[in-house]
């Protein structure tokens, strides 16, 4: 294997182990010495890829969000109605390696650990990759008045936030596989928790 390719296989190793450490831990609670051991390197290694903890945990997230922007973007692209391209969005990351599932938890969980342009920039991919894709797909509902009219960014926020709830533990039991968290989101988003039994 030619130097290079070695050097991009111990850092794809170390941001794996990076990864799986950090949803396990807080950040404060990681060391660099942790994430040599688990990536099967040496500590000069992780220091020669990353100079520091916050570095190498930036570098994950960003690199994170960036692959998931680039997944969502094909929902945005996509034709079809608002709903069907939202399902896609939804069904793409639910279907996620739980790992890269998990991990854009960690945005919320830990901005406030990082100041100054690091904190402003983290925030800023995490708006890109996902709320700003679902409000582009909003707006467009709206536009195609598929739904009322309404701040799409407020939708955004509201659906992203049907998402999260989605992922509890709770939700895991009530609804077991992907596709029935898909239609609860989907039914409680477009149509409301309002019986069709009852009248209005």
């Amino acid at each position: 294997m030619a130097v290079q390719e070695r050097s991009s296989a111990t850092q794809a190793r170390i941001l794996d182990a990076a990864r799986a450490l950090f949803l396990e831990r807080n950040f404060a609670d990681v060391t660099m010495e942790q994430v040599a051991t688990t990536a099967q390197a040496t500590k000069g290694a992780v220091y020669h890829h990353f100079s520091s903890k916050e570095e190498l945990y930036l570098a994950l997230l960003h690199a994170d969000l960036e692959e998931k922007k680039q997944l969502f973007q094909k929902s945005v692209d996509m034709a079809g109605t608002c709903r069907k391209r939202l399902r896609r969005l939804t069904s793409d990351y639910f279907h996620l390696p739980r790992g890269h599932r998990e991990i854009i938890s960690l945005v919320r969980r830990d901005v406030n650990v990082f100041e100054g342009d690091a904190r402003s920039s983290l925030i800023r991919a995490y708006q890109s990759a996902l709320p700003e894709q679902v409000e582009k797909i909003l707006r467009d509902g709206v536009e195609a008045k598929e739904i009322e009219a309404a701040d799409p960014r407020l939708l955004s926020w509201s659906f992203v936030a049907l998402v999260e709830v989605s992922l509890s533990p709770h939700a895991g039991r009530v609804f077991p596989g992907a596709e029935a968290k898909l239609d609860h989101i989907l039914n409680l988003f477009f149509d409301g928790a309002v019986s069709t039994a009852v009248p209005s």
